[in-house]
């Protein structure tokens, strides 16, 4: 189905001026208020209006830079262009600075969120009957939803940081001191446990722009993952739990998958039409809600998208039209793909040509129309194609923007993510069965442990990859992991940070940095090998700002910043 986009965008100022009447919104500004919350949440309709005002902070971050440059530079996709621009390309290149605007930008968009859901989960549990009622609690499990999920993001690109489930009502009570993220990841299982229980699962009339059952379970497992996993502490070090508590959140990421089995969590699996017809939908403004568990949604101009335009095959920006309502917009592409992920998938997965894109288009001015441009024999031009302007329908608002969602929790991921526990807790037969799953929707051939060698170490840049010990079952199960989460996730924001969380970040992107073709004697277009430090950027610095304000932070940053 497509979604109302006249009523949501509508939706979305109404929340946006009503949640800024009733509060600021970062920890470290107090209200200017004409409503107080008694007066504000009356209705069940002023209810829903406060959690789209929550809704509504996602499209200012994740247009351009959560997305896309957050998740950038990791060993599938890279920044196009190498000087400094204290945006973009300083986080892809690894050059980033504690001023750098978009990740001040990214650090205030999470404490917004954050803040207007303590406003709103203390204004809906304060209404009449609200323990009775099943509408209001969900408001406040949506609600719950989205703290969690940008208190994630918080721990994930920062590690401890300040934290409050409280709505911030001064200035002296906003400036608070680091929290210990091991306290933050209990609050958001502790959020994301209430939101499964009072979300219902998806089904024919729900909209993946609003959380369900089924968004709250994804993001629960993709925590538990994170927080088995290697992070960077403040002591410059790296760790990770020890194997009982590894375990545990295996066990329970486990738990989750087995509520997708369920006769109603069931609704969620595999797009019908195939991988390439799930990211055409994408591109064409279509829900669907079966493979895409939850989206942040774009429509212009109430919201500005970029997915397809800074991320996206290359288009020239039409000119001299004489319909142009008959033409695509432009897309300048600020990020590259390495091309060497083309050559490791096989010919006949249908990933390949989705993922990465070998063409552009180019403006004919004779004919008033694009022109299909082959580049297959120039790799440093090949592009993330996931989103296209080919794809979008005919027309444009606006040559620079698109509607185009943004998919932050898919079906796929979450079989790949219940695989990976199945093989850390000793069931990998369980593990390959639900990896084959993945393939066989993409026309893969099926792997096992039998034939393992004969897909994975046949290109010679896959056979130099020895940090990632395959002597045993387990072993190359997680080999094939490392790949097959490439092959269908790569450029969906997620790659990163696995690659953080199992301590090889560094070691991909020096494997791919000294193989590429890209990088060449006398131009290093994909610096990122050689800039990137242990024990440094698995973190992003905390924003200048933040530290100059908040003297309860001392005035310390992350390790090495």
């Amino acid at each position: 189905m497509k979604r109302n986009n006249t009523l949501y965008t509508i939706c979305f100022l109404l929340a946006s001026m009503c949640i800024n009447t009733a509060c600021e919104d970062t920890l470290s500004e107090s209200p200017d208020s004409s409503y107080e919350r008694k007066d504000f949440f009356i209705t069940d309709k002023q209810a829903d209006m406060a959690v789209l005002g929550i809704y509504s902070v996602l499209p200012t971050i994740y247009g351009d830079k959560d997305g896309m440059a957050f998740p950038c530079s990791d060993d599938t996709y890279y920044a196009s262009g190498t000087n400094s621009d204290n945006t973009r390309r300083d986080i892809c290149h690894y050059t980033i600075r504690p001023a750098n605007t978009w990740v001040d930008a990214v650090w205030v968009g999470k404490y917004q969120q954050i803040n207007r859901a303590n406003y709103t989960i203390a204004g809906i549990e304060n209404m009449d009957g609200y323990s009775e009622s099943e509408v209001l609690q969900a408001f406040v499990a949506e609600a719950k939803f989205l703290r969690a999920q940008a208190a994630f993001d918080l721990v994930r690109y920062w590690g401890d940081v300040p934290f409050s489930t409280n709505y911030t009502t001064d200035y002296e009570a906003s400036y608070k001191p680091r929290t210990e993220r091991e306290e933050i990841y209990e609050q958001i299982i502790k959020d994301l446990d209430f939101a499964k229980e009072h979300l219902k699962w998806a089904n024919d009339s729900s909209s993946p722009e609003r959380a369900t059952q089924g968004s709250a379970r994804a993001l629960l497992m993709r925590v538990l993952l994170t927080r088995a996993g290697y992070s960077l502490q403040l002591d410059g070090k790296t760790t990770r739990p020890g194997e009982t508590l590894r375990t545990r959140y295996f066990n329970s990421v486990i738990s989750e998958w087995e509520a997708f089995q369920s006769e109603k969590g069931q609704y969620h699996g595999f797009y019908n039409g195939g991988y390439e017809e799930l990211f055409k939908s994408f591109s064409a403004g279509i829900l669907n809600n079966r493979e895409s568990l939850f989206e942040v949604s774009f429509y212009y101009p109430g919201t500005k998208g970029y997915w397809g335009t800074y991320i996206g095959i290359f288009a020239d920006a039409p000119a001299n039209s004489a319909d142009a309502n008959k033409v695509m917009g432009r897309a300048a592409v600020s990020y590259r793909a390495i091309p060497e992920w083309y050559e490791f998938y096989e010919a006949q997965d249908t990933r390949r040509d989705v993922a990465i894109g070998r063409h552009s288009w180019t403006w004919n001015k004779e004919t008033g129309m694009h022109e299909k441009t082959d580049l297959s024999k120039k790799k440093g031009n090949w592009t993330p194609a996931k989103w296209r302007r080919e794809w979008m329908p005919a027309g444009y608002k606006d040559p620079n923007y698109t509607d185009v969602n943004y998919c932050m929790l898919r079906y796929a991921d979450v079989v790949l993510m219940a695989a990976e526990a199945y093989n850390e807790t000793g069931n990998t037969a369980k593990a390959w069965e639900l990896l084959n799953s993945v393939r066989k929707r993409a026309g893969a051939t099926e792997i096992t442990a039998r034939n393992y060698k004969s897909l994975f170490k046949t290109h010679e840049l896959m056979k130099k990859l020895d940090f990632i010990d395959d002597n045993d079952d387990a072993g190359k199960f997680r080999t094939a992991l490392y790949w097959e989460r490439g092959f269908e996730l790569a450029f969906e924001g997620q790659r990163k940070f696995d690659l953080i969380r199992w301590g090889i970040l560094k070691e991909a992107l020096t494997l791919f940095g000294e193989n590429t073709a890209v990088n060449t004697s006398t131009n290093t277009a994909y610096p990122a090998y050689q800039n990137f430090k242990k024990g440094k950027h698995e973190l992003f610095p905390i924003p200048e700002d933040e530290l100059q304000i908040n003297g309860k932070q001392e005035g310390v940053n992350n390790p090495g910043y």
